[in-house]
Order: C-alpha cells, then sequence, then structure tokens
C-alpha cells in the first residue's frame, strides 16, 4: 500500500510539474455571442513573432478605448473552465464584464497568451517576464487599429495575466489603466500551491524547478517579483484586486506591490474563501469592472 501511494504522489507531481512548466490548453467553449456580442476573429504576433490568437469585440464607438483581457495560468482568453486540472478549481467567466464594457463603449480584445488556448508556442512558462512579449503584441495590435484610440487602452490582467501586464508596461506602449486581480510572486504562490496540493513535502519539490529553469536558460521562478516592475509603472492608475481567502497568495505581497506603484488606487480586498473565489470577481462585479475603465480610460 505504501509503494502504491507513492507512485501515485510520484505521478501526481510529475503532472503538476508539467503543468506548471509547459501548461496545459483548454478548448474554448465559450464565446462572445453567447451574451450576444458579436466579434472578430484576430491574429496577430507577439514583440518575439510568436503567433497569437483572439476575438476583437466592438463597441461601435468611432476611435473609442478598448481593454485587454489576459488571463491566469492554464486559462484562455474567456477564462478558466473548471474540473480539467488535478486540483480544485472554479469556472471564472471573462464574459459578463465583456459584455458591460461593450455597452460602456469600450472595445475588447481578448486573445489566447502563447502556449495557451490556440496561440502559438514558447515554452516554458515563465507565468509573465516572457508573456509580456505577448501582450505588448495586443497592444500594438490595438494601436494599429482606426477604430481605437491608442491613448485609452487599458488592460484587465488575472493572476499570471496580472503579472504579465505589470512586467509588460515599462518596456511597452502606453497602457493607461490596469486592474490586477491577484497577481502574486511565483515563489511564494508555488510554496503555497505545493503544500495545499502536494503535503508537506511539496514546496521541496516546487523550489527544485529552478535547476529544470536553468536547463531550459529562462528565468528562474525565484527571481520572479513583480514589485520590481511594479515601481516603473510611471502614469498607468492600477487598481490591485486581492481575495481575502486565498490559500496561495498573500494580501502582504499584493499590498507591497500598491505601495511601490505611482498610481495605485490601492487594494480591493475581495471577500473570498479561495483562490478561484478571488478570480470570480471578474466575472461577478461586471459593472465594477466597467465602472473602473471608464472613470480611467
Amino acid at each position: 500500500m505504501a509503494d502504491v501511494t507513492r507512485e501515485r504522489g510520484l505521478r501526481k507531481l510529475m503532472h503538476l510539474t508539467q503543468l506548471m512548466v509547459w501548461g496545459d490548453r483548454q478548448p474554448i467553449t465559450r464565446t462572445p455571442a453567447d451574451v450576444g456580442l458579436a466579434a472578430e476573429d484576430v491574429s496577430f504576433t507577439a514583440t518575439d513573432g510568436i503567433d497569437l490568437k483572439g476575438w476583437f469585440v466592438p463597441s461601435g464607438a468611432p476611435a473609442g478605448p478598448a481593454v485587454v483581457f489576459v488571463h491566469g495560468w492554464l486559462w484562455n482568453r474567456t477564462g478558466n473552465a473548471a474540473g480539467r486540472v488535478p486540483f480544485v478549481d472554479r469556472d471564472v467567466d471573462f464574459l459578463p464584464a465583456t459584455k458591460a464594457l461593450h455597452d460602456a463603449g469600450i472595445h475588447v480584445l481578448l486573445f489566447d497568451l502563447s502556449n495557451h488556448g490556440e496561440s502559438g508556442t514558447r515554452p516554458p512558462l515563465t507565468m509573465g517576464r516572457w508573456e509580456a512579449r505577448d501582450f505588448n503584441g495586443a497592444v500594438h495590435y490595438l494601436r494599429g487599429r482606426h477604430d481605437v484610440d491608442p491613448a485609452r487602452i487599458g488592460a484587465l490582467g488575472t493572476s499570471a495575466g496580472a503579472n504579465t501586464v505589470m512586467y509588460a508596461i515599462p518596456g511597452g506602449p502606453p497602457v493607461k489603466a490596469l486592474l490586477a486581480v491577484q497577481p502574486t510572486r511565483l515563489p511564494v504562490f508555488n510554496r503555497n500551491f505545493a503544500r495545499d496540493v502536494l503535503g508537506p513535502l511539496g514546496p521541496a519539490a516546487a523550489a527544485s524547478t529552478d535547476l529544470l529553469y536553468v536547463f531550459l536558460r529562462a528565468p528562474l521562478p525565484s527571481r520572479h517579483d513583480p514589485a520590481i516592475p511594479a515601481r516603473e509603472l510611471g502614469d498607468t492608475v492600477v487598481q490591485y484586486v486581492q481575495g481575502t481567502g486565498d490559500p496561495w497568495g498573500e494580501m502582504g505581497i499584493v499590498e507591497g506591490f500598491s505601495s511601490v506603484t505611482p498610481r495605485s488606487l490601492g487594494v480591493l480586498r475581495y471577500p473570498s474563501t479561495g483562490r478561484y473565489e478571488g478570480y470570480q470577481y471578474v466575472s461577478k462585479e461586471a459593472d465594477d469592472v466597467a465602472a473602473f475603465f471608464t472613470a480611467h480610460l
């Protein structure tokens, strides 16, 4: 029995390591048509040439503002569909907020990050540092559209997506406003996640992934710290959101990001009982999402 338990534990560890390093591709099961919206299929490239796929949802406003949604780890352009991972998760649906933004006269770009959905491959996952090239490619795409005001572009990022935008802005085109939902420092997230999912030995296993990233010549997870680019967000107005019951992230980390962000509106403490319930701020508080961008774009 002990051997069987160890074997199952090893298989789970290997699966989680695969997900953390190489990711997974959720099928796209929702579309803007589900909330009554027309959308254009769009393709563009990251700043390093990776092909990216998505939807542009026009608001009808000529030369109007636009918001880019940047999803989290293992998700796709519509958010997260629960039940595809070996840990407890929840649905997170970007479409209600997309509809609210559209109705407020704001265009929306929903796209798949590299290694996710229908976009191209750039292994390994770096939870923001290389994915910043994807986001900046998305902003360049929007700035090239005649129906988008290039001076009024915002972003909504969840988890690794929030980290992605924070890493991207200092070296990319200007972004006027960012709604950053549960960004985190990767070493802390990995430690807490691994302990929760794998047990007491999980944090040591998570820390060992640095060796794999050395071999892959990629940024080390242990050196991942969005507080560094947060200091350089300049004129971008940032509203941070952090769930109060998040077992993998930490309120103090997000408060630290906020404290060094030049134009932070602070941290909205969203009542939650888990990590995914915090992400559901985007699904359940669509009117608040639209209000933030209406005020700051």
